[in-house]
């Protein structure tokens, strides 16, 4: 008697995530070719991909000389796939990130659902992420953090089913595009080896951490560890098989020494690592739009990806700007709500609050060890749909039933407000997520912050 109930939520359920999907990708298509040219570090990346696509490793777009690269390639060749489809123009190199981008909304739904086993909270975290100029704009950005954003919250999807072997795949995939997944593969790991202790805590015949190394623990490593590694060096074999690649010849001219068992492939790419390692904790080179860490929450310095002042807006003066810039309205209130989940989590403990505060704080607290680092604020998309899902969290417990079972409309009528407001606040901001030309007044109206301009 049940049956058609639930083929009913499923194909609501469906139908709201086509819904979310159509409208993210008609936002993130909407005249993507523009900016003409390469934006920010389209210029390495793009250029990047289409080499791999061509040569199987990045060389010099001009002398055809190898390149010292700083980045994995999964990132890159996802980025390749759509110039190998579309041809090598801003729409071939950006395609693949609003795909994505799209993707990751249509998901979160689901794992909303998943964490809360409510519709409404599910539909909020779509409507919320969707709304997000910085998750927009990168959508529309052929830049490396999409991409390390997919994976990690693919890797987090999969966690929440128990799928660790698909988990560690993902996660595999994350690191293999920015080294900053490898932060998600640790969180992941403690993780799920605590579930397993907690849930055989109450064994009587032994112990739950020799039960925890007797049963689960090879498990677990194997899957987040051996797993992941193995994707890593797969996403290198374009490298390794070609003698192109910078550094691919390095271990032909030094003695093995100890290590002359090891493959010489093996050794250079150990070396080019090594080279990579010093470059990105060595790296202090002074940028207009540099922004610490403690920062990025509150959006002190957002990165500007294109600034012009042309003509056809009916003033003297126009302006015309694409700004990493999250919705404010989200991004602020989603300070609060950490704090409130934080608070939720020391009183009660609940496993939901818990593992979004793990989620958050893996992509966002390593960074703090790198004060003297050169770093942008649009890092912070590679968390950006768990602090969506912290304000869900926090949108759920205002929406938590009394004792009698019922919810207040006020509270009820409040969470409408919200995502109302959010979705307004998004609306006033869309030409600089965009790229619209508007007069240089309008433009001034959305510079809120000084440290904006």
């Amino acid at each position: 008697m049940t049956m058609p109930v639930l083929e009913n939520k499923a194909l609501r359920d469906r139908l709201t995530v086509f819904g979310l999907g159509l409208t993210a990708l008609t936002f993130r298509l909407w005249n993507l070719r523009f900016p003409k040219g390469f934006v920010f570090d389209e210029v390495y990346y793009a250029q990047n991909a289409n080499s791999l696509l061509h040569h199987g490793v990045e060389l010099d777009p001009k002398g055809g000389a190898a390149q010292f690269i700083v980045h994995p390639p999964v990132g890159k060749w996802m980025i390749a796939l759509g110039i190998k489809l579309f041809g090598f123009h801003e729409f071939g190199w950006r395609i693949s990130a609003a795909l994505i981008g799209t993707a990751s909304i249509m998901m979160i739904f689901y794992i909303a659902q998943r964490l809360f086993e409510n519709y409404f909270l599910s539909l909020s975290a779509g409507i919320l992420m969707s709304a997000d100029g910085l998750h927009l704009v990168m959508s529309r950005t052929a830049l490396l953090d999409i991409f390390l954003m997919f994976f990690t919250l693919l890797a987090f999807f999969f966690l929440l089913r128990s799928q660790h072997l698909a988990a560690g795949i993902s996660l595999g995939l994350a690191a293999a595009t920015k080294w900053s997944g490898v932060y998600y593969l640790v969180a992941y790991l403690a993780f799920t080896l605590y579930v397993e202790y907690r849930r055989n805590k109450a064994m009587e015949d032994e112990t739950p951490i020799r039960h925890l190394v007797r049963e689960k623990l090879l498990k677990r490593v194997a899957q987040y560890i051996l797993v992941p590694v193995s994707v890593y060096l797969l996403s290198w074999v374009g490298w390794l098989f070609n003698r192109s690649g910078y550094d691919r010849n390095w271990a032909n001219s030094q003695p093995g020494g100890f290590f002359s068992f090891i493959p010489r492939p093996i050794r250079s790419l150990w070396h080019y690592h090594a080279e990579m390692w010093n470059f990105h904790t060595t790296l202090t080179a002074s940028h207009p739009y540099a922004a610490n860490p403690w920062s990025w929450l509150i959006l002190g310095r957002p990165t500007s990806f294109y600034y012009e002042a042309p003509h056809g807006c009916g003033a003297a003066s126009c302006a015309q700007e694409v700004i990493a810039l999250g919705t404010p309205l989200l991004w602020w209130s989603g300070v609060a709500a950490i704090a409130i989940t934080f608070g939720y989590w020391i009183a009660r403990r609940e496993w939901q609050s818990g593992l979004l505060l793990l989620s958050l704080g893996a992509g966002y607290l390593p960074w703090f060890n790198w004060q003297k680092r050169t770093v942008f604020s649009f890092y912070s998309i590679a968390f950006e749909p768990f602090l969506v899902l912290i304000i869900v969290y926090v949108l759920s417990k205002v929406l938590e039933p009394n004792e009698e079972g019922e919810v207040s409309k006020f509270r009820r009528y409040a969470s409408y407000g919200y995502l109302g407001l959010v979705v307004l606040n998004f609306a006033y901001f869309l030409p600089l997520f965009m790229g619209s030309i508007i007069t240089y007044s309008h433009w001034s109206s959305l510079m809120w912050l000084p440290s904006w301009i």
